[in-house]
């Protein structure tokens, strides 16, 4: 028995330092998706100026790239799960890898536009694999763990963004910017194709279980929906209302197509789990909510309290750093305690967050209302992510990692949009530049006030669906 015990414990002993590599590999491939968003932002009116093209041209350049990640990360996702993970999640590497590179060389906008929907595709990739590889790499009583560090790397990326990529227009110009992700794609594929576990069947290559007709059609609706949310920066004219229609008609048909296909895109089935339905919906609200951060603080910093650009950007990087801070030990805390628990307490320290951002005023305000709702913002994700991913089947955590991370999205883009749209309009003009700082204020508590209320929104639903899921009959527990 002791021999037996003995070669149990040098296995684990063995296995590790390989799962500290895996861990590392994935969270690399989930800081350059988010390094690759946050980066291109701060290049943009020096990309103008190399091109010679309009700004709103040069917004294509993160469009490009936004669009191919929401449109494309559950389709590949279920791809994974089909034709296997490991294999796939090379590939994407490989992909961003090349398309930085081509980004860095392109001679013109459009080709590098093209360059940018590919790097996407890459990141989609990445983003939707990596957290459906925890459930293979990690013990189930290490999860939350896990999600946490992803969180925090993705923390980085963004913060890392726009101080990296100054520092490197202002040095060896902005092809770097995109150039620099190439020694970090190599890195993450060599740990990946070293670290991370082999697919369980090496053969099986058959695609003729993947739904095209439903990637085709999901892939036209998230477009028509993200273009809808995006096109005139928060006002609505007709052709936003034509795209959102056409989102909404591409729903329904998706739906309709999914229920009669043998092997669809998404089973419809999954969304008689209460606890993914909810998860997807409190994700969507609460990106939405810290989006509004995003779009609202630098004109309330800069119009409403006076601060200089440095100023704005050191308070404006607060955030993420509580964020690096704060995400690995939400991870660990979700190990400890019960994640419905911590669901609802990150959401509760969000909804007070929020409440503070709306009341308290000064800049000693906006960063007490920070200071708890970037901890909270990790604990729910961390929190969400661990109670949907622990007990999914093997062969849908690549399509359900995508759903999640589409919610997400989806709440980004939606948050820009809508919350946005709020502000301009609660405080009384279109041009916020021109605002006067009391107007930019009240637009600000306007603002916060509506994603308090959306904040409780997702408290409800998590109240109906743990509250409903510990009684003994309710059946929402079984795996996805």
């Amino acid at each position: 028995m002791k021999s037996i015990i003995a070669a149990r414990g040098e296995t684990v002993a063995e296995q590790a330092p390989s799962i500290r590599w895996a861990l590392a590999s994935l969270s690399l491939s989930m800081l350059l998706p988010s390094l690759g968003t946050s980066i291109a932002n701060v290049g943009l009116p020096s990309l103008a100026q190399a091109f010679n093209a309009a700004f709103q041209d040069v917004q294509w350049i993160v469009l490009a790239y936004l669009l191919a990640i929401t449109t494309l990360i559950v389709s590949v996702g279920r791809l994974g799960d089909i034709t296997g993970r490991r294999r796939l999640l090379l590939i994407g590497i490989l992909l961003f890898t090349l398309a930085s590179i081509l980004c860095g060389l392109a001679p013109t906008l459009w080709l590098m536009i093209a360059a940018r929907a590919v790097q996407g595709l890459g990141a989609a990739v990445m983003m939707a694999l990596t957290m459906a590889f925890v459930g293979e790499t990690v013990p189930k009583a290490k999860i939350g763990g896990a999600m946490g560090l992803l969180g925090t790397m993705s923390a980085i990326g963004t913060a890392l963004g726009p101080s990296l990529g100054g520092l490197l227009i202002a040095g060896p110009g902005w092809p770097a910017i995109f150039l620099v992700n190439v020694p970090l794609g190599v890195l993450t594929f060599v740990l990946a194709y070293r670290y991370l576990p082999a697919d369980i069947s090496k053969g099986k290559t058959d695609l003729k279980g993947f739904d095209m007709a439903g990637t085709l059609l999901l892939a036209l609706t998230l477009s028509a929906y993200a273009l809808a949310m995006t096109i005139g920066h928060g006002r609505f004219g007709l052709l936003n209302i034509v795209l959102l229609s056409a989102a909404v008609f591409g729903t329904g048909l998706f739906v309709f197509a999914e229920a009669r296909v043998a092997s669809p895109l998404i089973q419809l089935t999954v969304f008689r789990n209460r606890v993914l339905t909810a998860s997807l919906a409190m994700n969507m609200l609460v990106s939405t909510v810290m989006m509004a951060t995003l779009v609202v603080a630098p004109f309330y910093l800069s119009h409403a309290l006076g601060l200089n650009q440095a100023l704005v950007g050191i308070v404006m990087s607060i955030g993420p750093v509580i964020s690096i801070l704060s995400g690995v030990p939400a991870g660990r805390l979700v190990d400890r305690l019960d994640t419905a628990f911590v669901v609802v307490a990150g959401l509760v320290a969000m909804a007070a967050a929020s409440v503070a951002m709306a009341v308290l005023p000064g800049i000693s305000g906006y960063i007490a209302a920070i200071a708890m709702l970037t901890p909270g913002y990790q604990l729910f994700q961390a929190a969400n992510n661990t109670a949907v991913m622990a007990d999914v089947r093997p062969d849908q955590r690549g399509v359900i990692s995508g759903m999640l991370n589409l919610s997400r999205n989806l709440g980004l883009i939606t948050g820009a949009s809508v919350m946005g749209a709020v502000f301009a309009f609660s405080s009384g003009t279109p041009d916020i530049t021109a605002a006067h700082p009391e107007a930019v204020a009240s637009g600000m508590r306007m603002t916060f006030a509506v994603a308090a209320a959306l904040v409780v929104v997702a408290l409800v639903i998590a109240a109906g669906t743990y509250l409903r899921r510990t009684n003994p009959k309710a059946h929402d527990r079984r795996p996805v």
